[in-house]
């Protein structure tokens, strides 16, 4: 199907630090896939999902941008003309929850102003490892959901 053949095309980022859990949420979604094995995202991946939502063709095209500082200046060029941000962060590794407000600024600064931006606490399945409380977590997204600049959607699981 080409591009003009849907009603909407949404372009979706997923940020954060390396080792969170970025590549294996694109592929579980994707594909129902989880590899023990993933290695570091090298640059940007990108996957796409049609879906039909109440007869709207919808197009989610999913950008894995690399965690690590050395590429920041490729990923940031793909958060242009993104419409939602899922920003990861591992629930047993607290300086990645630290790094949150880093991502935002960086968000701000390269990406729409509308954008929606999704906090995300992976590798829940790790609960006894868990750094990160939920109220933390919960604190910090009401903390940047009233920025007046920026939407801030949680979700936290």
């Amino acid at each position: 199907m080409n591009d003009d053949q849907y009603d909407y095309i949404y372009k979706i980022v997923l940020i954060g630090d390396s080792g969170v859990g970025k590549t294996n949420i694109l592929s579980k979604y994707l594909t129902d896939t989880f590899s023990f094995d993933s290695k570091a995202t090298v640059g940007v991946e990108f996957g796409s999902r049609n879906l039909d939502i109440e007869g709207n063709k919808i197009k989610m095209q999913i950008w894995d941008t690399a965690g690590q500082e050395r590429y920041k200046s490729i990923t940031n060029a793909y958060y242009k003309g993104a419409k939602g941000a899922l920003l990861v962060y591992d629930i047993t590794k607290k300086p990645s929850f630290d790094s949150i407000d880093r991502w935002i600024t960086d968000l701000k600064s390269n990406a729409d102003e509308q954008i929606t931006i999704i906090l995300v606490g992976n590798k829940s399945d790790l609960e006894e490892h868990r750094q990160v409380t939920m109220e933390e977590a919960m604190t910090k997204a009401e903390l940047h959901r009233n920025k007046s600049l920026y939407k801030f959607r949680n979700r936290i699981y």
